[in-house]
C-alpha cells in the first residue's frame, strides 16, 4: 500500500489548468521549498521532489493525457514512476499508449500485429469517511467491497476445469486479421477471439467463459497519520480482476475528513475558536485546549487581550504526512461580554465605569474623539 497525492493537488492547481498556470504554480512552490532555502529540512526536501515530479508529468502533453486518464497507475504498470529511470518511464508509457492508440497503429509494439495483450482489470474507487482524530493518529480499518474477482472454478482461465483455450482458427492465434483494400492492407481486431488469439470451446459454467465472478471482499486499509481531505490510499491489485487471468486493477481509497466540533484544518495547521470572559481578557489568565491526540495545551492569555487576537502554539497541530514534525495550533480569542449580572457585579462595574479616564480603552476613546472632530 502506498499513499499518493494527486499531482494537481501538489501544485495547488485545478485539473483543467493551462500550461502557464501550471508553470507559475510550480515556480512559486519550487522557490518556497527549494533545499537551498530550507537547509537541513527533510520535509521541504521531500515536498520539493514531489512537486518537481508532478510538474515533470503535467508539463508534457502526452504524459499529462495518460495521467488524466489513468492517474498514478499510468506510471506504475512496469514498476516505473515519474521520478524513476528513463527506461522505466518509457516502458510504462509504451504500454499505456498501445492501449489507447493500438487500434489505429496496427497492433502491438513496433506495429507487428501480434496478439493483443490481456486487458488489465479496471481500477476501482472507494470513498471512506474518517474523523479528525483518525487522521491525526492514523488507523487500520476494514472495508467491504463488491468486485469482479477471479473465478475459483477455472482459476481465471474461463475454460471448464480440465480443458483449456485453443488457438483461434480465424486469425491463427495472432488476435488480428488483415484484409486487402486496393493498394492498402487494413488490419483489425479478430472478430472471433476479440484480439485474444484464443477461443474457449468449452466455457466454465461458473463464470461463462469470462474468468471472473462477482465477489465481496473484506480488505484492511492502513491509514497513515497526517492524511488530509482527498488523500488517496492505493491498494495494489485489489481492483477488478482482468479477463481470463489478466492482471487485476487497483483499488483507490479516497479519504474524507468529517467536520470537527472544535477544530478547523488548513494543511497541518489547526484552528480553534476560544471564547473567554471579560475579566480574563482584562486581567489575563490561562485556558486549556485539548488536542486531537488528547494532549492538553495550555494557552496563556496576556492582560488586555483583545477579541480577534490569534495565539499560536508551535508543534501542536497535525502531523506531517509521511514526514517528521507537526504543524501549529492557532487559537482565535473571542471576548464574551457578560449578559447576566448579579446586583453586586453590576455595582462593581458601575464603580469601575465611574473611575474610567479613557486610558483604559485607548481605541474606543480615540475613535469617539475622531467622530467629534468630524462633526465639528
Amino acid at each position: 500500500m502506498t499513499t499518493e497525492i494527486d499531482f494537481y493537488e501538489l501544485l495547488e492547481c485545478e485539473r483543467g489548468a493551462d500550461d502557464a498556470t501550471l508553470k507559475s504554480a510550480y515556480r512559486k512552490l519550487a522557490m518556497k521549498y527549494h533545499p537551498d532555502r530550507n537547509a537541513g529540512c527533510k520535509d521541504s526536501e521531500g515536498r520539493f521532489k514531489a512537486i518537481s515530479e508532478a510538474y515533470d508529468v503535467l508539463k508534457d502533453p502526452q504524459k499529462r493525457a495518460a495521467y488524466d486518464r489513468f492517474g498514478h497507475a499510468a506510471f506504475r504498470q512496469g514498476g516505473g514512476h515519474p521520478g524513476g529511470a528513463a527506461g522505466d518511464d518509457f516502458g510504462a508509457f509504451s504500454d499505456i499508449f498501445e492501449n489507447i492508440f493500438g487500434e489505429f497503429m496496427g497492433g502491438g509494439r513496433g506495429g507487428g500485429g501480434g496478439r493483443q495483450a490481456a486487458r488489465r482489470g479496471a481500477d476501482l474507487r472507494y470513498d471512506m469517511e474518517i474523523s479528525l482524530e483518525d487522521a491525526f493518529n492514523g488507523k487500520s480499518s476494514e472495508i467491504t467491497v463488491d468486485v469482479s474477482g477471479l473465478c475459483d472454478s477455472c482459476s481465471g482461465t474461463g475454460a471448464r476445469p480440465g480443458t483449456s483455450a485453443k488457438g483461434c482458427n480465424t486469425c491463427g492465434g495472432h488476435g488480428k486479421v488483415r484484409a486487402q483494400q486496393g493498394f492498402f492492407v487494413v488490419e483489425r481486431t479478430c472478430p472471433s477471439c476479440h484480439g485474444a488469439g484464443q477461443v474457449i470451446a468449452d466455457p466454465c459454467p461458473s463464470c461463462r467463459g469470462d474468468g471472473r465472478i462477482d465477489k465481496t471482499k473484506t480488505l484492511t486499509v492502513n491509514i497513515p497519520p497526517g492524511v488530509d481531505e482527498g488523500t488517496r490510499v492505493r491498494l495494489s491489485g485489489e481492483g477488478e480482476a482482468g479477463a481470463r487471468g489478466a492482471p487485476s486493477g487497483d483499488l483507490y481509497i479516497f479519504l474524507h475528513i468529517t467536520r470537527h466540533a472544535i477544530f478547523e484544518r488548513d494543511g497541518t495547521t489547526l484552528f480553534a475558536r476560544a471564547p473567554i470572559s471579560f475579566s480574563t481578557a482584562a486581567l489575563g489568565g490561562e485556558i486549556v485546549i485539548p488536542g486531537p491526540d488528547g494532549a492538553h495545551h495550555n494557552i496563556r492569555i496576556a492582560p488586555g487581550t483583545q477579541s480577534g487576537r490569534e495565539l499560536r502554539q508551535r508543534g501542536a497541530g497535525m502531523p506531517v504526512l509521511q514526514g517528521r514534525g507537526r504543524g501549529d495550533l492557532v487559537v482565535r480569542i473571542e471576548v464574551e461580554t457578560p449578559t447576566k449580572l448579579s446586583a453586586r457585579q453590576r455595582e462593581l462595574l458601575e464603580e469601575f465605569r465611574a473611575t474610567e479616564t479613557g486610558q483604559e480603552s485607548p481605541q474606543s476613546s480615540g475613535f469617539f474623539a475622531k467622530l467629534k472632530g468630524a462633526w465639528g
